[in-house]
């Protein structure tokens, strides 16, 4: 061991390890509810909803296009044409849902932690761990070409602050970027995006931790729509973007704190994820320490967000991981997991499940058993990976999922000693390549 290496490298070694073997499983619906993809671990899964079953990646082509490392992200495009997955392999990868062919990958020098795509399909752009933003240009009849590779361009940059949710604007105006440093940024799309973006509208300023998640609510009287933000501060957060002006704050912290017995500490009641039904009457929220969801209304002309109710999954200590819904189902689909679960001989976990109702049934939200799910038994084969799950594994995935969840966003500190190393380190891989 050389002298200035710190006696303890090797367990941060194995710490650091650990924490990034463990990812949080993902979950995207098709805007019109054609098929539902999950994501856990390296591993994409795609069900056909209107065929009934399993969707085979690359069919058509014979080939492969398996991610090699941990999934960080995966989206639809507004119209369904288009799928992009990312994460720690150094990859997005741009899927044409007609034949779920890749038909475009793009390499990356950093890791991915979000994406996002244009509403008329032309761009999709993708954050790396350094905080920057990128923009690929996809061709008009993508479902027709072949699979090429593609280089990103930079658009926009949050130095050195984890992007931790990127969202175009209802409009297509703006795109959103959100970090782990507390702030939201609402910057101009520009025409020639390529060019990168150099006009920022505002800043949403107001969040006390890491910003985790951004969704819209909209409706025909208001088709600009509201920018809603959770955080590790246990707020849910209602936005007029263009001016960057804080609406209103709903603590969910506090209910949900109400229903727990054992006095849970804040920081447990992170905003995980947010989902808006297509009338923007309602947002969906999921909570770290939540076995379910929080159902909160949104109301225009007051321009505030409250707490419904909370829909609880009674049976089992389900605490989503991520949510999803689409604009012509009242299904709003969930799903917990983590990958490579530490003590247990598993390569991954992943449990779905489905809430149905509308604000139009008097916030009659319910949890469906298994044999009510769309496609039932074999959606759930699929999409899981196994219909059963052990009781211990369960729980311990559930606690996985606190900690990873968590580490995700939180700044590390490191001894100047550390950072010395970690850097070496980072040469060293460099030079090898």
């Amino acid at each position: 061991m050389e002298d200035d290496e710190p006696m303890n490298t090797t367990e941060d070694n194995n710490k650091e390890a650990l924490e990034a073997e463990v990812a949080p499983a993902l979950i995207s619906v098709h805007p019109t509810h054609h098929s539902v993809a999950v994501a856990v671990g390296s591993d994409l899964r795609v069900f056909d909803l209107r065929e009934g079953g399993p969707v085979k990646l690359g069919a058509e082509s014979n080939e492969v296009f398996h991610h090699k490392e941990s999934i960080r992200a995966i989206r639809y495009g507004a119209k369904g044409k288009v799928f992009v997955s990312a994460g720690d392999d150094k990859v997005v990868k741009i899927w044409a849902t007609d034949s779920w062919r890749c038909v475009c990958s793009v390499p990356t020098e950093k890791k991915v932690s979000a994406v996002a795509i244009s509403d008329n399909g032309q761009f999709v752009c993708y954050a790396d761990k350094f905080g920057t933003v990128w923009v690929v240009e996809l061709d008009e009849s993508i479902e027709n070409q072949a699979s090429v590779q593609k280089k990103g361009s930079p658009l926009l940059s949050h130095y050195c602050s984890i992007i931790t949710s990127l969202e175009f604007s209802p409009d297509g105006q703006f795109i959103i970027t959100a970090d782990r440093d507390f702030k939201i940024r609402v910057t101009v799309f520009p025409k020639k995006p390529l060019n990168g973006a150099h006009e920022i509208q505002s800043y949403c300023l107001g969040h006390t931790e890491f910003v985790s998640c951004l969704a819209f609510v909209y409706s025909q009287d208001c088709p600009q729509g509201y920018l809603v933000s959770g955080s590790g501060d246990a707020t849910v957060r209602l936005w007029d973007f263009a001016s960057g002006l804080l609406l209103h704050t709903c603590d969910v912290g506090s209910q949900v704190g109400n229903k727990e017995a054992n006095g849970t500490e804040n920081n447990h009641f992170v905003v995980t994820d947010l989902c808006t039904t297509s009338d923007g009457s309602s947002v969906f929220v999921a909570v770290q320490s939540l076995p379910g969801i929080l159902l909160l209304s949104s109301d225009f002309s007051a321009k505030t967000l409250s707490v419904i109710r909370a829909v609880s999954v009674i049976e089992e200590d389900f605490i989503p991981t991520s949510l999803g819904t689409s604009l012509t189902s009242d299904f709003l689909w969930m799903v917990m997991g983590v990958s490579n679960l530490p003590g247990f001989n598993v390569s991954s976990l992943a449990r779905v499940r489905v809430i149905t109702g509308s604000e139009s049934s008097d916030n009659h939200y319910n949890v469906l058993e298994d044999k009510h799910v769309p496609c039932g038994e074999q959606l759930l084969q699929h999409l899981q990976g196994s219909l059963s799950i052990d009781k211990d594994v369960f729980s311990a995935a559930a606690e996985a999922v606190k900690t990873s969840m968590r580490n995700l966003l939180i700044k590390k500190q490191y001894s100047s000693e550390r950072r010395e190393f970690r850097k070496r380190g980072r040469n060293d891989k460099k030079g090898k390549r």
